[in-house]
């Protein structure tokens, strides 16, 4: 058994103190005032006085792609390339990660390679068997499913079917609606990546070509979006949306099955999302920017307004620890309230808070230790499964 004494301990409604938190295996094995009498604890643990927190449950990554592909002509060896991420991911807090995987059946942000089937299924089949081997964190498989992939239907039906995946998402980029709302900023943001659209340069079509080239399309039709959402609540797999805009796809979404709305565009839509029972995801690199890399929600708003429910890494692992500490310092958002955003929150829209997403007896030991150095959070600590897996001591 594992004590570890001193520390500020933060649950789901409060943080406790003068309070020694035991550890037995794998499990939360309760609080005590003081270790006279136990006989069978092998480890005291020094919080000085530091925060106690749960490991972070990330809902949305797609960090992987960069450590597999670090450049566009560099890949990897893609297991190589999961032990490194996962390092750094412990460095960040997150316990729990679920690895936001694209299929895509467009390439107009230009070819990657990570993003084909053959790729998808493989990064799938390493998560699955990354638990059989020696592993640091709990590793998940997040499938999004661009519409416009026609072939993505049989893909996500078959992975789901073999239990390869734990969440999946529909997304829809398509110029006039959802994230590029103005079909300039689509534009623009395409230009950055290759400078490229379809083949061509960016500059020899204008904005009705563009729009023009996506609504006409194919896409998958309702009737399969609401079958694989159906066939992923049979196996417990959450669903989500990405980019939700107005109230009517929401109710569209609503008749899919999807659960939850991630990056919702305004204040308007993620009130709306909230009110119709959706788990509500924003990017804590947002609340650091202090808005949209896109120009859209205000992540820190939607806190601030109660329509944010969860927060997640989306692109910057290390974002997650600094916005919880910057909403609590800049806008007094208690840190039990923020901490349940990347913990407890996420735990209920995965549906395994049963298990995982807050310190509470009987729960998984998936912790941390925080403290506070220069103004700044610094973990020192990482618990996963009970097992102290990292340890780091700042120094002047």
């Amino acid at each position: 058994m594992i004590a570890i004494k001193n520390g500020k301990i933060v649950t789901p409604t409060e943080i406790i103190e003068g309070k020694i938190l035991l550890l037995e295996q794998d499990r939360i094995k309760g609080f005590v005032d003081s270790l006279e009498n136990l006989e069978d604890v092998e480890r005291v643990v020094n919080a000085h006085g530091r925060f106690i927190m749960p490991g972070f449950i990330d809902v949305h990554s797609d960090r992987i792609e960069q450590y597999i592909q670090p450049r566009p002509t560099s890949q990897v060896d893609f297991e190589f390339g999961l032990r490194i991420c996962e390092r750094d991911m412990l460095g960040a807090g997150i316990t729990t990660i679920y690895h936001s995987i694209s299929l895509f059946g467009d390439d107009s942000f230009g070819s990657s390679p990570l993003r084909t089937k053959e790729s998808v299924q493989k990064l799938a089949n390493l998560i699955a068997g990354i638990h059989l081997k020696n592993h640091l964190i709990h590793h998940r498989f997040h499938l999004r499913i661009e519409i416009d992939n026609l072939e993505a239907y049989g893909i996500t039906r078959e992975m789901i079917e073999q239990d390869k995946v734990h969440q999946i998402s529909f997304m829809n980029h398509t110029p006039g609606q959802g994230q590029y709302k103005s079909i300039e900023a689509y534009k623009e943001t395409v230009t950055k990546y290759n400078g490229k659209y379809d083949g061509k340069d960016i500059s020899s079509f204008n904005a009705e070509e563009l729009l023009q080239y996506h609504i006409k399309k194919p896409k998958l039709p309702f009737r399969k979006l609401k079958e694989l959402a159906m066939l992923a609540h049979e196996k417990g797999i959450p669903v989500a949306s990405h980019d939700d805009d107005t109230i009517e796809k929401l109710e569209e979404n609503q008749k899919i099955g999807v659960d939850i709305s991630e990056f919702p565009i305004s204040i308007e839509t993620a009130l709306a999302a909230k009110e119709k029972g959706f788990y509500t995801v924003v990017g804590s690199a947002n609340i650091l920017r202090g808005s949209s890399h896109s120009g859209n929600l205000s992540a820190a708003e939607a806190v601030l307004k109660d329509c944010a429910d969860i927060i997640c890494s989306d692109y910057y692992p290390a974002a997650i620890l600094y916005s919880i500490f910057h909403m609590n310092k800049k806008y007094g958002v208690t840190l039990p309230e923020m901490v349940n955003k990347a913990t407890l929150n996420p735990a209920k829209a995965m549906r395994i808070e049963k298990d995982y997403g807050s310190i509470e007896i009987g729960k998984k030991a998936d912790l941390m230790i925080v403290d506070i150095f220069d103004d700044d959070p610094a973990i020192t600590h990482v618990f996963v499964d009970g097992v102290a897996v990292s340890r780091i001591e700042y120094r002047r």
